[in-house]
């Protein structure tokens, strides 16, 4: 048996988080991290999810300290180290809500990382094969479905959009680059981990190859579905395009359009509070970036079919889309995740494959072209979550707490562990009229 000093697992405090204290709860805003979880279901799940946890990072590289001193996992000396605190807790929420409750231990202190990152991307890797087949098959009996009250229906859309996009225009600000862009950068090489580049202008080189993708130029009637704070719609606008963008961010709306003016091209863009299926008009390109994972894979069909209805004769679609593989997107399409509870509520990514099947069986939409760009993202996120980090007290000032700091950090490192083990990918998509050709 392996073994670590307790002096060891809560050394050289990883990226400003305090690495064992447990942060200062307020149990009227985080009343689920305040409480462990208890009663007759807990009291069989715990030690079902201790025991499978266990088996788990057996088979990981990984190391996983426990407070007496053991270290369990399959890793190397050099390997990611977890340090669990208070494994009851740990074990109380893992086995009381699963997944979900993984996070919430994080949020809640009962375990944490240097390198979280490093850490979640070793179990990212592994995520299909975590639970054994024959539990896998029990899933839908025991993990929490998606309330109905965060399904993206037309009255629901804009508080499940505000619950995230409308945190604060100034949280964004923190970790976002001056372009204001909530989006995977194209990085000038793929997969160089020397992020000297500044983040801004690899986001306005995505924007622009989008914008290309669409054909988007003088005289161009532009309809951009998300508006995020209005970088998409200035550099078409300097293109002269004219162009239509919808939100249903007020916070995001009232910021883009400043951003718009200042720029000098509030005349060529219009900004507007509205559901994407309430949209109206005809134009010659149609972009979206990274809002099809808020649609939801019920409406999928909606959106794919509202974009056909709008799109003018010869126009051409682009989009950028997080994607995820397919048998793990059918897997899951129905269960409740930690992201929806408390980052995306009524969020799911589709497939390559779902986009495909979707627009061939409802549309005449075909997609022409693709631009794999997983690695771009994790880039990405790493350099949010730095600033994110560098920038924590200034968020506190804003009223985001500590607890808050952790579940932000915790999504952030989730985020980029999906995508350097693979588990996510992000697409650029270009679709115009099987007609067309």
């Amino acid at each position: 048996m392996t073994t670590v000093s307790k002096a060891d697992s809560v050394s050289n405090p990883y990226g400003g988080f305090a690495v064992g204290p447990s942060p200062s709860v307020d149990a009227r805003v985080w009343p689920q991290i305040a409480r462990v979880p208890g009663g007759m279901k807990v009291a069989v799940a715990a030690p079902v999810a201790d025991f499978l946890f266990r088996r788990a990072v057996a088979r990981l590289q990984v190391r996983v300290a426990m407070p007496d001193g053991e270290v369990i996992g399959a890793g190397s000396a050099d390997a990611p180290l977890m340090t669990v605190y208070r494994p009851h807790d740990f074990a109380a929420r893992v086995g009381d809500s699963g997944l979900i409750g993984f996070g919430e231990a994080y949020m809640a202190g009962d375990w944490d990382a240097e390198d979280l990152s490093a850490v979640l991307e070793v179990f990212a890797r592994r995520m299909a094969s975590l639970i054994p087949k024959s539990l896998q098959r029990l899933r839908g009996l025991y993990i929490p479905k998606p309330p109905r009250s965060e399904r993206n229906t037309t009255k629901n859309t804009r508080s499940n959009i505000s619950r995230h996009y409308d945190l604060s225009n100034d949280l964004f600000e923190l970790f976002l680059d001056e372009t204001m862009t909530y989006s995977s950068a194209l990085f000038a090489e793929s997969g160089n981990d020397d992020d000297s580049e500044e983040l801004a202008d690899s986001q306005r080189r995505k924007i622009d190859r989008l914008l290309d993708l669409a054909g988007v130029g003088e005289g161009t009637r532009v309809l951009e579905i998300g508006t995020g704070w209005g970088e998409l719609a200035i550099r078409a606008a300097a293109r002269g395009a004219t162009v239509r963008s919808v939100t249903l961010s007020t916070e995001q709306q009232e910021l883009a359009r400043k951003r718009c003016a200042a720029a000098g091209y509030a005349d060529r863009i219009q900004i507007d509070l509205l559901d994407y299926r309430l949209v109206d008009g005809e134009y010659d390109a149609i972009v979206s970036v990274e809002m099809i994972e808020a649609v939801g894979h019920q409406y999928w069909a909606t959106y794919f079919e509202t974009i056909d209805s709008l799109l003018a004769p010869g126009g051409r679609v682009a989009l950028q889309a997080i994607t995820m593989p397919h048998d793990r997107m059918l897997a899951t399409r129905n269960t409740y995740t930690w992201v929806h509870k408390y980052i995306f509520p009524g969020g799911f990514l589709p497939s390559v494959r779902a986009i495909e099947e979707v627009t061939e069986q409802n549309t005449s939409l075909r997609v022409r072209e693709r631009l794999s760009m997983g690695d771009h993202y994790a880039r990405t996120l790493a350099q949010w979550d730095m600033r994110f980090r560098e920038y924590r007290s200034e968020a506190e000032e804003l009223g985001f707490d500590e607890v808050f700091a952790r579940m932000w950090h915790f999504y952030l490192c989730y985020s980029e562990a999906g995508f350097r083990s693979g588990y996510l990918d992000v697409q650029q998509i270009v679709l115009d009229r099987r007609d067309n050709r």
